[in-house]
């Protein structure tokens, strides 16, 4: 397969085509609601709450202002706090443990299996009289174990809150992220699959207690206009975000397609010289970020970029080896898998935008880089 010129670009995101795709149907929607006047919560909010809810396979969902808020109220939520252990993972997006840490709690890690998510087999060995909750994260849009997750959550009497971030419509055995916990915690970031123009998040519950704790939880502990019944946070979805998250969620599933086709493409031609996500049968990846692993990572996005293929790396430094993790007290070598792949892993653009040529692309680049290094070693052994 032969690549294009070196000047090629093939950026690692680019939202303006996603907007120009809907733009008109966008407009509409800021339109309506601008006229509306209504722009703290109001019906687009409540209805944004409805769709997503069912689309979640929920009784409910509220809008926050952004994936981390979700993260703090949901622990609230399940009375989690000062004295309490949260069990997760050190290799997601650090507000997965910032959450944590600022709903009063402490993290306690367990390492993930090979496919970036948390190992079930290891949670009892960090289990103490002091955990109250699990928290997997479904990273890159992978599930997460859950029915082993629930099984340690439930022998354990531990709440299990989801963060689906990356995993909006991620499906296991045909139920989707965010509907197995007690909560599920979503981010609408505009780098996500369904993106907000802007910060904005939700959690999705069954629980009608959780449900009004969350509606006050989210509005500064107000049960009414005058009556505060508790101290919380200001984290209300905008009405303008929930207008245009509406617009954006009937196209989800579309999108979700489409990445999937492209990851199918990635996977069809780069499986024999880097390791590529798999997926069994009974899961259903969704694709936030296309994640490759190899020994010369760093070399290879040297390459690409001069190619003009953009890459990024989620994430070079587990959260336990991060300056705010110091006081935890944990070190190198002490989550070996998460830390092996910090080292070796690569994020390829992946997003519905890309053409057929974009694509084709990136993996003649990436072929290329390898069938350099291949002579090269081929010359030096001569």
């Amino acid at each position: 397969m032969k690549s294009a010129l070196a000047n090629f670009s093939v950026p690692y995101v680019n939202l303006a085509l996603q907007y120009d795709k809907i733009k008109e149907e966008l407009l509409r929607a800021v339109e309506y609601t601008l006229r509306q006047g209504q722009y703290i919560l109001g019906s687009e909010v409540r209805e944004f709450e409805e769709e997503f809810a069912e689309y979640c396979g929920v009784r409910y969902a509220v809008g926050v202002g952004s994936g981390t808020d979700a993260l703090v109220l949901a622990l609230k939520a399940s009375g989690i706090g000062p004295g309490d252990e949260v069990v997760t993972v050190p290799n997601s997006f650090l507000a997965s443990t910032s959450s944590i840490v600022l709903a009063g709690a402490t993290p306690a890690f367990v390492d993930v299996r090979e496919d970036y998510n948390i190992d079930p087999d290891l949670i009892e060995a960090v289990i103490t009289s002091r955990t109250r909750a699990i928290l997997p994260v479904h990273l890159t849009g992978r599930p997460a174990d859950m029915s082993s997750i629930l099984a340690k959550a439930d022998k354990y009497n531990l709440a299990v809150i989801e963060d689906a971030a990356q995993a909006v419509g991620a499906g296991y055995h045909k139920q989707r992220v965010g509907s197995f916990g007690v909560t599920g915690c979503f981010s609408f970031h505009p780098l996500k699959n369904l993106n907000a123009c802007g910060d904005a998040g939700a959690i999705t519950t069954n629980d009608e207690i959780i449900y009004r704790y969350l509606l006050k939880a989210r509005n500064h502990g107000l049960c009414s206009h005058n009556e505060c019944e508790f101290w919380s946070l200001n984290s209300r979805l905008d009405a303008l975000q929930a207008a245009m998250l509406r617009v954006k969620l009937k196209c989800l599933d579309t999108w979700t397609r489409e990445r999937r086709a492209i990851a199918r493409f990635y996977q069809e031609h780069l499986s024999d010289i880097v390791e590529v996500p798999q997926e069994n049968s009974y899961e259903y990846n969704v694709y936030q970020t296309f994640i490759i692993q190899s020994d010369q990572r760093d070399e290879l996005q040297i390459y690409l970029k001069k190619r003009g293929v953009e890459t990024k790396i989620h994430y070079p430094v587990p959260i336990h080896l991060q300056k705010a993790a110091r006081t935890l007290g944990f070190k190198t070598g002490d989550f070996p898998e998460a830390e092996r792949q910090a080292r070796r892993i690569l994020s390829l653009p992946i997003y519905p935008e890309l053409s057929q040529e974009q694509i084709r692309h990136v993996v003649s680049s990436v072929q290329e880089f390898f069938v350099a290094q291949n002579i090269r070693k081929l010359e030096a052994s001569i």
